[in-house]
């Protein structure tokens, strides 16, 4: 039997970052690991708002918000088809544990359902341990591994 939603769960409301939010957007992305000022977050909401195949949504609870998540969409050539990536996934410390987390998956898994999207995966840090957990507990399996290189001069 699944386990019912907590009270911030139940009540959060979830919308689309809106260039005002970049105070918010930039202290969760903080609270991620990914530190950038408002006029950052700013910049980021716009080239996000811009392009069709993202989307950033936050989860806003009484008033303020309290998580994110973000979403690219993109047409696979191995798998023929559309598949969707969250690139990212931060509930606010202090509101962590109420469900806030799993009500922003259920979210965009909605919307890539409703673009047709048949495949969604999430990128997560190796040293992630909690977060490969929750993702266990929401459905995603372990798929492949990833190999990274900066590009730098």
């Amino acid at each position: 039997m699944g386990r019912a939603a907590a009270p911030g769960a139940a009540t959060a409301r979830i919308r689309a970052a809106e260039p005002g939010d970049a105070h918010d957007v930039a202290r969760l992305l903080e609270a991620l690991g990914y530190p950038c000022g408002p006029g950052e977050a700013a910049e980021r909401i716009g080239l996000v708002r811009d392009d069709p195949r993202q989307h950033l949504l936050l989860a806003e609870c009484e008033g303020e918000a309290c998580g994110l998540v973000a979403l690219y969409t993109l047409y696979s050539l191995v798998h023929g088809g559309e598949l969707a990536r969250i690139t990212a996934l931060v509930v606010a410390p202090e509101r962590q544990r109420e469900g806030l987390g799993r009500r922003l998956l259920r979210e965009v898994e909605a919307l890539a359902r409703r673009s047709g999207i048949a495949r969604i995966e999430a990128t997560s840090s190796a040293s992630r341990t909690g977060a490969h957990a929750f993702y266990r507990r929401c459905g995603y399996a372990e798929g492949s591994l990833r190999f990274l290189k900066t590009l730098g001069d």
